[in-house]
């Protein structure tokens, strides 16, 4: 039990904010509204998925002064549903209002040289890499970290900015087409599977974690959730404890995820973190007692944690544009032979435009047995035209 509201909980009726108006954002003014409060998001963008269903939409670039007063007026407390929002940002907030995740553990997750040190400094390990600030980082590297992948320590996400590497010539390539900004070279490792462990920590400290999912890419991006993982017990369990020690050292607050390799000797290494709700955490909508993006505005207004149980074994597909582009012309799923199996829950994003690539929604299966769940997804994929 996470014991009785705080006196400092912040009563429903109030505001909270958020930065970003994706459909992470979106997926939290859902969850924030359902529990009594008003929402209020600052994103550039006219159309923004979070912009269209909050009670206020400040139209205005993150760093916009003026706009983050207003944001900061507004709200009780203020969180961000993408990691690239500057730190700036949340800094000149925090001056005035709770923000939740802080804008010092939003930055080492933004840097993967940062996020990398960290990691490897609470005793997790990392997968062998170096840092790449220049091209003669890349002409003295160690072999041994070929073949890899150069990955930018910036800005990257759903595969951009990385590159599969076989000897330090590709490295070279890679580095300069990215725009000889700092990389990192990691080493390639054998893989068993990817898992990912998604975690609330309150303004307290109390935690909780949702199960270990497992998770399927394709070209870099999620493509599949599977949940429970089907990795062992005992390889679960170190992930969620890698997770929480992760969200401890960071003094963290809010949402976070952690991805992990799962390498074919068993062993765990952490991949990257994510300071907000993730991708893979998305059938926490459907089959946990408490969603991810609930215990985002949980924690924001100072409620006490729900509990992180799975009611359920399910299977998340995300649903790209690709989906609406089989054809000559764009063409709307036919979402009712999706939905002809009940147990297909279906979520879409608000977006007008589907382009190859683009996150449009996410569907999941819930009920029965892991693999019966695997089966149905994939029957829906099949009736989606996804590889």
């Amino acid at each position: 039990m996470n014991g009785a509201v705080a006196a400092s909980a912040v009563p429903p009726g109030r505001w909270l904010g958020v930065l970003g108006g994706g459909q992470l954002g979106r997926m939290f003014c859902h969850a924030a509204q359902r529990l009594g409060y008003r929402v209020c998001v600052l994103d550039p963008d006219p159309d923004s998925p979070a912009g269209a269903v909050a009670e206020q939409h400040l139209q205005a670039d993150y760093l916009d002064e003026s706009a983050l007063d207003a944001l900061a007026s507004r709200c009780a407390a203020v969180t961000t549903e993408f990691e690239n929002v500057p730190a700036a940002a949340l800094r000149r907030l925090a001056a005035t209002v709770t923000v939740c995740p802080s804008a010092d553990a939003v930055a080492v997750a933004q840097d993967r040289i940062d996020e990398k040190a960290f990691v490897a400094g609470c005793g997790i390990a990392v997968a062998p890499y170096a840092v790449v600030r220049g091209e003669a980082d890349l002409s003295g590297v160690d072999p041994v970290l070929f073949p890899g992948i150069l990955k930018a320590a910036r800005l990257g996400y759903d595969g951009k900015g990385q590159a599969r590497v076989a000897d330090a010539a590709q490295a070279l390539a890679a580095y300069r087409a990215f725009g000889s900004v700092p990389c990192v070279l990691e080493r390639a490792l054998p893989l068993a599977a990817e898992v990912s462990v998604v975690v609330a920590r309150a303004l307290d400290g109390r935690t909780v974690a949702w199960p270990a999912a497992e998770n399927l890419h394709r070209d870099g991006i999620l493509a599949r959730t599977v949940v429970p993982a089907r990795v062992p017990e005992a390889t679960a369990r170190s992930a969620l404890d890698a997770a929480r020690r992760i969200a401890e050292a960071l003094g963290y607050a809010g949402v976070l995820c952690v991805e992990f390799f799962v390498l074919a000797d068993g062993a765990l290494v952490v991949n990257e973190m994510a300071p907000r709700p993730h991708n893979s955490g998305h059938w926490t909508i459907d089959a946990s007692v408490t969603s991810q993006f609930e215990q985002q505005a949980r924690v924001l207004a100072g409620l006490p944690l729900g509990a992180a149980d799975a009611l359920a074994p399910a299977v998340m597909v995300n649903l790209l544009g690709d989906c609406w582009l089989r054809g000559v012309q764009p063409a709307e799923p036919d979402w009712a032979a999706v939905l002809a199996d009940p147990r297909v829950k279906l979520h879409l994003y608000g977006k007008a435009q589907p382009r190859r690539g683009r996150k449009m929604g996410h569907l999941t299966v819930v009920g029965g047995s892991a693999q019966d769940c695997l089966q149905a997804a994939m029957r829906a994929e099949r009736l989606l035209g996804i590889a």
